[in-house]
C-alpha cells in the first residue's frame, strides 16, 4: 500500500515556535572569540557554545552595569571579573563596600580591607589634586544629592561661601593650588567643622539678614560633624593616593550608622578616584589600570547628577572601568544603562523591573521571557559597540564561567564518632572538602544550582565549618532522600556504623530532642 505524503498549510509564526532549526542571534565569531591574553573569558554562549571574551576595546566604554536577584549570581560574577582582570591585566580594584558583602573574600584572596566608621576618617574638603574652587563644586553637588539643599538658594549660597571662606582661612596659596601632588596628600584642607565655625561666627555676629537661613544651614552641616559621627569632618586616616595602586582594596562602609553617611562616603571615594585617573590620563598600554566596584549603592548609582553617572557618560575620558550592580535594576539611573559599555542582567523575576530594562535597553520579547526564567549563573549580555553592526547587540550566556580563590568547606563528625579513637587529634573528626568540590558532589546527585547554593551558604554563614547532623538535615530539607545521602557519606569515607549513628541523631535533633535526652547509642564495634 503506497504512503501518503501530506501537505499542511503553517504560517511563519507557527513554524518558528517549533524550532526546528533556529536559535537565537548571536554576534559572529571574531567578535565574541577575542584575544584571551587582552581579554576577560565570561563563559559559552547559549546556543553556540562559541567562547565569549569581553573586550572593552570593541565597545563604546569599559563601564559595566550588572543586574540580577540575589542567588542569581551577582556577586560571584564581579569577583570572577577582578581576579580575571588581575591575572589577564595585572589591574588594581577598589571595591567600594557598602554592606561589608566582600570583605572576607577580599582577605582570603590577599587583598587589603580599609573599614570606615570604625577609626578611620575621609576629610570631605580634601583636594585630592585638585583646585579649591573644583573641589567646592562637587562638595556642593555631593550636598545636594544627600539633602534637599537645592530648595533652599539662600543656605546653599551661605554654605558654599563658607567652605570658600574655610579654604582661605587655611590660608593656602595661588601656586599650591595649581599643584598636581598626591590624592589625599595635596594640601592641608579645613574640614567641615571649620566650615560650621565659619557658620556660626555670622551667626553669633547677629547682622546677617536672614538668620533662620544661617542657623538651618549650621544645622544642616552640623549632622556630619556631631561628636562620634564625624567620619568626613576630621583629617583623613585614610590615604586614598595609594589606594589606586594597592591590588584588591575593599573600603567597608557597613560601619557607618545609615545611608546618607554611606553615600557620602562612596561619592567622596569615586570623587578621589576619578580625579587620580584624570590626572593620570588615558593610556594605550594593554587593558585597565583599575577597576572600581559600586554594588547596592542606590543613593549613587540612581541620581541623574551623581559622579557615577558622570564617569559613565564621559566613557573613555578616565583609565578605569567602573561596575555598577543592583538587585533592583531601577535603582540604577537609565542614564547609566543608555550610556554603559555593557550590560549583564542575571535572573530578574518582577515585570516592573523586566519592563524597565526593556524599555531602556531595548531587547526582544524573547530575551524577556529568558531573563524571567534564568538559572542560577545565565545571563543576558547588551554591548554598545563602536559603530553600527548588522550582527545582535544582545545575545546568551549559557552559564557564566565563575572563578574565586579556593576554599575549603569542614565537615565535623565529634557528635557522631568514638571520642576515644580520635584521641583529640581535629582532624581525626574532621572532612574537609574544597568548594566546588561538595558543588560537583551534589550535582552528581541530582541537586539544582540554586540548592546547591543554599547548602553552599549554609557553610559561609558559619565560617565553612558545619557540623555533620546539621549538614545530612540540610540534603534532607532540600529533597534529597536518605538512601542518596547515604551514598554520598560513604562517598566521603564515612563507614556504615557512623552513619547510622548520624541519621540517628538527625532524626532526634528534628524531633527538638537533646544529646542529653538520648540514650547512649553504642555501635557493634565499639562493644
Amino acid at each position: 500500500m503506497a504512503s501518503k505524503l501530506a501537505l499542511l498549510r503553517i504560517n511563519n509564526t507557527d513554524l518558528s515556535r517549533r524550532n526546528i532549526l533556529t536559535h537565537a542571534p548571536e554576534p559572529p565569531f571574531h567578535i565574541l572569540f577575542r584575544d584571551p591574553l587582552n581579554s576577560l573569558y565570561i563563559g559559552k554562549t547559549e546556543s553556540l557554545s562559541v567562547p565569549y571574551y569581553w573586550d572593552y576595546n570593541l565597545i563604546t566604554n569599559p563601564h559595566i552595569a550588572i543586574v540580577g536577584i540575589s542567588g542569581s549570581g551577582k556577586s560571584y560574577f564581579i569577583k570572577t571579573l577582578l581576579v580575571r582582570a588581575s591575572f589577564v591585566w595585572n589591574s588594581n580594584a577598589i571595591i567600594i563596600d557598602w554592606a561589608g558583602e566582600y570583605k572576607d573574600w577580599v582577605l582570603e584572596t590577599g587583598g587589603k580591607i580599609i573599614q570606615l566608621g570604625k577609626g578611620n576618617y575621609l576629610n570631605l574638603l580634601d583636594l585630592g589634586g585638585m583646585k579649591p574652587y573644583d573641589r567646592i563644586k562637587q562638595v556642593m553637588r555631593t550636598l545636594a544629592l544627600l539633602t534637599d539643599l537645592d530648595s533652599y538658594p539662600e543656605q546653599k549660597r551661605l554654605t558654599e561661601e563658607s567652605i570658600e571662606q574655610a579654604y582661605m582661612k587655611a590660608k593656602f596659596k595661588m601656586d599650591s593650588y595649581e599643584q598636581k601632588d598626591e590624592l589625599g596628600k595635596s594640601l592641608e584642607a579645613p574640614t567641615l567643622k571649620d566650615v560650621v565655625g565659619i557658620l556660626e561666627e555670622k551667626s553669633q555676629m547677629g547682622t546677617y539678614e536672614f538668620p533662620a537661613e544661617l542657623d538651618n544651614a549650621v544645622y544642616r552641616l552640623k549632622k556630619f560633624t556631631k561628636s562620634g559621627e564625624d567620619y568626613f569632618a576630621n583629617k583623613s586616616t585614610v590615604d586614598l593616593s595609594s589606594l589606586t595602586n594597592a591590588g584588591l582594596v575593599d573600603i567597608d562602609l557597613s560601619g557607618l550608622p545609615d545611608e546618607n553617611m554611606r553615600a557620602l562616603g562612596g561619592l567622596t571615594i569615586l570623587q578621589f578616584i576619578k580625579e587620580r585617573m584624570r590626572l593620570e590620563g588615558w593610556s594605550a598600554n594593554k587593558g585597565l589600570k583599575l577597576i572600581t566596584v559600586l554594588d547596592e549603592a542606590w543613593k549613587i548609582s540612581s541620581d541623574p547628577n551623581s559622579d557615577a553617572v558622570m564617569i559613565v557618560r564621559e566613557g573613555r575620558k578616565y583609565n578605569f572601568g567602573l561596575i555598577i550592580a543592583s538587585q533592583n535594576p531601577t535603582d540604577i539611573s537609565e542614564v547609566i544603562f543608555s550610556n554603559v559599555g555593557t550590560t549583564f542582567m542575571l535572573k530578574v523575576k518582577f515585570e516592573k523591573y523586566l519592563d524597565y530594562l526593556q524599555g531602556t535597553i531595548n531587547f526582544s520579547n524573547y530575551i524577556r521571557d529568558r531573563i524571567r526564567d534564568f538559572g542560577v549563573g545565565q545571563a543576558a549580555v547588551n554591548v554598545a559597540f563602536h559603530t553600527p553592526e548588522s550582527f545582535p547587540s544582545t545575545f546568551l550566556i549559557g552559564k557564566i564561567s565563575g572563578e574565586e580563590p579556593v576554599k575549603e568547606f569542614f565537615l565535623d563528625l565529634r557528635e557522631v564518632i568514638d571520642k576515644k579513637k580520635a584521641k583529640g587529634d581535629v582532624m581525626a573528626y574532621t572532612i574537609s572538602m574544597k568548594k566546588e568540590e561538595i558543588r560537583n558532589k551534589l550535582r552528581t546527585i541530582g541537586v539544582d544550582d540554586v540548592k546547591i547554593e543554599d547548602v553552599v551558604n549554609l557553610f559561609e554563614k558559619n565560617n565553612r565549618h558545619v557540623d555533620i547532623i546539621s549538614f545530612v538535615i540540610a540534603l534532607e530539607r532540600i529533597g534529597v532522600n536518605r538512601r542518596i545521602v547515604s551514598t554520598l557519606l560513604k562517598e566521603l569515607g564515612i563507614d556504615d556504623t557512623v552513619i547510622i549513628n548520624i541519621f540517628t541523631k538527625a532524626d532526634f535533633r528534628k524531633e527538638g530532642k537533646t544529646t542529653a535526652s538520648m540514650s547512649q547509642i553504642v555501635l557493634e564495634d565499639e562493644k
